[in-house]
């Protein structure tokens, strides 16, 4: 029975919603399609088939801009017949494409701000498409409000800031309908873009955590589309994240992406680390870049920062009433030093201990009394709750209070502006601010530190007034918690909950020397001037690019239900076993060679008695009974375990322990094939390993007769991880001058004599067979692990030595579809034992 913390997608993307309402079928749009074949086949069922009304005649790169919500304002009309749109220039959307390559189409695919009556839905789609390329999604009210106000803003939004549901007032418990109603938003998402995409030519790029099943939508779809994601908010700690009911659908579901995008190393360490924790997935780092591998697809992570719009920000700077304004709040403010907040309203921007920090400055340095004001801009909040009334009673209370406290005649410490603010005016308060200070207690970025650097540094030419032609400074007090603190190297940072400290770095920053302040200003600027907007979205695309090279050279097999979806992409060479090509070669065979591992290949890893079974034993019997037929089973378990199970197999040849001990057939005795039969290291490597055992919990030693192996499988991955490295290190050393190698493998780190493996074990017998002369024209070689490979590799040196004839029929196979030095599969152990 399947559990009902599982949701199944499939009755999902069906519409199958106890609690929702269907959308309507809508006019789809007209779609170029360049996939050969017919293209209802791309499809889920011909009723939903998508028509093409253009041929495709010129293939042009294109990317489809996927967020939650259109770069377009919308407006009714005085005259209420209709709607007018333009282009929202604040929008980090539209101004990434700044950095895309200049001959590139981009459709962009979300929702407007607005309402649409359904019977408009149409004609606003066309003119949206046809006049900006835009393709909206729109959402039934019952799934928007469910969507947005409830699973992203109640669950996702105070998770990934930290904010976890300890009550039912507190942030709100898990509500599977809003989580369905998230998956159902997605899922209309996905078919707005399906709408509009050519498979094999388009780049997707989805934005943000609103949409982060999306990819497995569309991976579902397409499996070779070029797609990447990129999180905007913070991602918090595995020990934050694995509380999340549906943990493990949405990592999988980011996974389907090609590249996944951070704005610090700290949201992709805790995004790598869940995957560790949650899936078993380690991440690798190649010549710079992150990399996790997935099923033989490497999923990259990227991590940059994002920047602002130099051009936008310079061309306020030139404008009339900008000088205009900035010239009145000089003169509101002369003779004061100013501090400026700009924050959204919400429970996460820590507005409320800014004003307690200065209040606690005001106190601890009484020059500034009269003097020093703090400008808090609050722009109108975005989501609601009972959370944020309180702390916009506290906000008001406390400005209040401040403001009796140390105001006088002519004199306010705190001047709360709690309105929308243009970016003009924003701009002319950056420009008379001593100071910014953010507080933010969890932040994804912020880029209002960018702003004000910029502002201050004004524009050159001729439109820079005279008064701005100085030299150029400013001051930054940021928390340590938002994702712009790292690149700001020159700025004071702060625990914005140490009220104390934050108070201190206030005072210290406009405290400055001017000259000091010019040099943290230089610094800052070049950064930010050179890390705009457009170099963040060039970065993005050309990993996107590198990411994506080998996704038409691949093979590509979707695999698995729901959320558990993904994609196996192996190379065009490795394909499954086909029966009817062994039989035929096996026939006309004289001398054949078939080397079986164990677990994993004939006996499945989750059986828990290992015993052979009596069918088997029999299939092994029938091939050994063959005269033309060497037949070894070569594993990595003890000699004995293996002697004794198959005992009733008398011509079965046996490898154990990796080849150190070899047998032909029962009626003969092991042979030892290590370099070595000095077995002193034993003594040195031991207490190592104890000594590791006993400070990681959930480890164990394992003592075979010709090896030592070290087990952390049931240890805490990450630290299990780092032991690991630390033992692999520290038996390296101590062993240095033993005949042993030292190796590290999945949750194990082995110390066994040199030269031992099983492509000794493969080369071993083949040059027995050539020796008798009986040279092996047949061979058929299954594993399933990573010791298996070493049989794998070993043909190509086997047909170069002589060893093997070049004619020989090679079937090296490994079990189960994933990366190997192997040319085949077979999917599991029974198709190992009907092969």
């Amino acid at each position: 029975m399947m559990s009902r913390s599982y949701t199944n997608l499939l009755d999902l993307a069906s519409g199958n919603f106890p609690v929702l309402s269907q959308p309507r079928e809508k006019k789809r749009l007209p779609r170029v399609m360049t996939v050969p074949g017919v293209i209802s086949e791309l499809d889920d069922d011909q009723a939903n088939s998508v028509s093409s009304d253009v041929p495709s005649s010129v293939v042009q790169d294109r990317i489809i801009i996927v967020a939650n919500q259109l770069p377009v304002k919308a407006k009714r009309r005085p005259d209420n017949k209709g709607w007018s749109f333009s282009w929202d220039e604040d929008s980090l959307l539209l101004q990434l494409k700044d950095g895309l390559p200049e001959d590139m189409e981009v459709i962009y695919v979300g929702s407007l701000r607005v309402e649409v009556d359904l019977s408009e839905q149409d004609d606003v789609s066309q003119l949206l498409l046809d006049r900006f390329k835009c393709v909206p999604a729109f959402l039934p009210p019952d799934i928007l409000s469910k969507f947005y106000h409830g699973f992203c803003k109640q669950h996702l939004w105070p998770l990934f800031h930290y904010m976890l549901p300890f009550s039912v007032n507190h942030g709100g418990r898990f509500d599977r309908s809003l989580w369905e109603a998230y998956v159902a938003a997605n899922k209309i998402f996905s078919q707005r873009v399906i709408e509009v995409i050519n498979p094999e030519d388009d780049y997707v790029w989805i934005h943000d955590y609103h949409l982060m099943v999306l990819p497995t939508f569309l991976r579902r779809r397409f499996n070779r589309l070029r797609m990447g994601f990129f999180l905007h908010s913070p991602f918090p700690s595995s020990e934050i994240y694995r509380t999340l009911p549906v943990r493990e659908e949405i990592l999988k579901a980011l996974l389907n992406s090609d590249l996944i995008g951070f704005h610090t190393f700290d949201y992709a360490r805790h995004f790598l680390s869940c995957c560790s924790r949650m899936l078993g997935l380690e991440y690798q780092s190649k010549r710079g870049y992150i990399g996790l591998e997935y099923y033989g697809r490497t999923v990259g992570i990227k991590i940059m920062p994002v920047g602002i719009h130099m051009g936008q920000i310079e061309s306020v700077l030139k404008l009339a009433d900008k000088e205009w304004r900035v010239g009145e709040l000089k003169q509101q403010f002369e003779g004061r030093t100013v501090l400026l907040g700009v924050d959204d309203m919400d429970i996460f921007k820590g507005v409320n201990l800014k004003l307690l920090a200065m209040e606690q400055m005001l106190k601890q340095h009484p020059k500034w009394q009269g003097r020093a004001v703090l400008v808090q801009i609050a722009n109108p909040a975005r989501g609601k709750g009972k959370d944020l009334e309180e702390i916009q009673a506290e906000i008001q209370a406390s400005c209040k209070r401040i403001n009796e406290t140390f105001g006088q005649p002519g004199y306010e410490p705190v001047v709360f502006i709690d309105k929308p603010v243009s970016l003009s005016e924003r701009a002319a308060y950056y420009t008379i601010a001593e100071c910014v200070v953010v507080a933010a207690v969890r932040d994804g970025m912020n880029l209002t530190p960018y702003e004000y650097i910029v502002c201050r540094q004004g524009v050159s030419g001729p439109e820079s007034s005279s008064e701005s032609s100085g030299p150029r400074k400013s001051m930054l007090v940021v928390s340590e918690f938002i994702g712009c603190s790292p690149s700001l190297s020159g700025a004071i940072r702060v625990n914005p909950w140490n009220i104390e400290a934050t108070a201190e770095a206030m005072n210290e920053a406009i405290s400055m020397s001017d000259s000091e302040k010019q040099l943290r200003h230089e610094k800052h600027y070049r950064y930010v001037s050179t890390h705009d907007v457009a170099y963040w979205s060039r970065s993005f695309f050309q990993d996107m690019e590198r990411c994506c090279r080998d996704h038409f050279r691949r093979l590509c097999w979707g695999i698995g239900l729901s959320f558990g979806f993904r994609v196996v992409a192996l190379d065009p060479n490795f394909r499954k076993l086909s029966i009817d090509a062994i039989v035929s070669a096996y026939l006309r065979s004289k001398n054949r060679a078939i080397l079986l591992d164990y677990d994993g290949t004939i006996m499945p890893q989750t059986s828990i008695n290992k015993t052979p079974s009596q069918e088997v034993i029999s299939i092994i019997n029938a091939l050994c009974g063959d005269v033309k037929n060497t037949v070894f089973i070569v594993s990595g378990r003890g000699r004995e375990s293996l002697g004794k199970w198959f005992s009733p197999c008398k011509k079965l040849g046996i490898a154990a322990e990796h080849g150190f001990f070899m047998r032909w057939s029962v009626d003969e005795h092991w042979e030892t094939c290590g370099q070595s039969s000095d077995f002193g290291w034993i003594q040195i490597a031991e207490p190592v390993m104890k000594l590791y055992t006993e400070s990681t919990d959930g480890s164990s030693i394992e003592t075979k007769e010709s090896a030592l192996v070290w087990h952390h499988r049931d240890a805490d991955p990450g630290f299990g991880a780092s032991q690991a490295k630390e033992m692999l290190d520290h038996l390296e050393s101590v062993l240095a001058n033993e005949p042993v190698a030292v190796k590290s493998g999945q949750f194990i780190v082995e110390v066994k004599p040199q030269g031992i493996s099983k492509g000794c074990v493969a080369e071993k017998i083949f040059t027995s067979m050539a020796e008798s002369g009986r040279q092996a024209d047949f061979v058929l070689c299954v594993g399933d692990d990573r010791s298996d490979e070493d049989m794998f590799e070993i043909f190509g040196n086997a047909i170069t030595s002589g060893v093997l004839s070049s004619s020989t029929s090679v079937f090296a196979c490994t079990v189960g579809q994933k990366p190997s030095k192997a040319k085949y599969y077979l999917d599991d152990t029974t198709d190992v034992k009907y092969a």
